[in-house]
């Protein structure tokens, strides 16, 4: 499959099972380079599992993955993240212990090159490399807006922070697309508008293509360019928020009546 038409992740007709149940059936889904994107369903839907796939944590029974016109189905984790495709989780993963620096810095060494012997002795190579790391890590934080958090421990922080940190972690692997996975979880109204503006602001200034999972229909609403509903596995509409809002099929399986109040 090409990268034509802009298209920089596609999914083609692909199936996961676990244990003979289909967990995600035939799905399809091309994201273009730039776009921001929402992936909604009901609980179990299959929306993780699709994540789960891009990011190879899952390999499909069936179907293609692609980036940039590159097969990568069943690539390891640590190869796709390395290629340019990174994730955050529904249950966040900080090294609570850490520092905010410190959980940046875990996250280049996908792109560092020194052996673990020369780490080990703390070679002239190593040094050098691992100050480029923490420079370029001041400045992914400088960015974010958590510079000042960044000898702070991590787990001391309000969740919201959290929350940019392990946002903060996954810019800090270089990547193009970044899939975020419920990143309004757990936080109160006022949060997540900051976290709306938050998420604009780096799909523009790191020039990203940005895939989320989200149950929180004001912030999926407020600002994806496009949204993709999956139930049961299988997608059951695709369209901008007011198209979405208004179908049928999504209504039932997953807005309830209450969808059509959504801006």
């Amino acid at each position: 499959m090409s990268s034509e038409n802009g298209a920089i992740l596609a999914l083609d007709r692909v199936s996961v099972s676990f244990g003979g149940l289909l967990a995600v059936s035939d799905f399809d889904f091309t994201i273009r380079k730039g776009e921001l994107v929402g992936l909604i369903g009901p609980n179990g839907a299959g929306k993780t599992t699709v994540f789960n796939i891009i990011t190879g944590q899952y390999e499909p029974v069936s179907g293609k993955v692609f980036f940039r016109g590159q097969d990568i189905t069943g690539w390891r984790p640590d190869r796709v993240t390395r290629a340019g495709i990174a994730r955050t989780f529904q249950n966040m993963r900080l090294f609570e212990d850490l520092t905010v620096l410190d959980n940046v810095l875990v996250a280049q060494h996908c792109r560092l090159r020194s052996s673990m012997l020369a780490a080990a002795l703390n070679l002239p190579s190593y040094v050098k490399e691992e100050g480029l790391a923490r420079q370029k890590a001041m400045k992914v934080l400088d960015r974010v807006g958590l510079a000042e958090l960044a000898h702070t421990q991590a787990g001391s922080l309000p969740y919201g922070q959290q929350r940019r940190v392990e946002i903060a972690r996954a810019l800090a692997t270089d990547p193009e697309v970044l899939l975020l996975d419920e990143p309004a979880a757990g936080m109160n109204p006022e949060e997540t508008a900051r976290l709306m503006e938050f998420i604009c602001r780096v799909r523009d200034e790191f020039g990203l293509t940005i895939l989320l999972i989200e149950h929180d229909m004001k912030l999926v609403m407020g600002i994806c360019e496009r949204i993709r509903v999956i139930d049961y596995g299988m997608s059951i509409a695709e369209g901008t928020p007011l198209e979405i809002q208004g179908n049928p099929k999504v209504i039932s399986a997953y807005l309830g009546e209450e969808g059509n109040g959504y801006a």
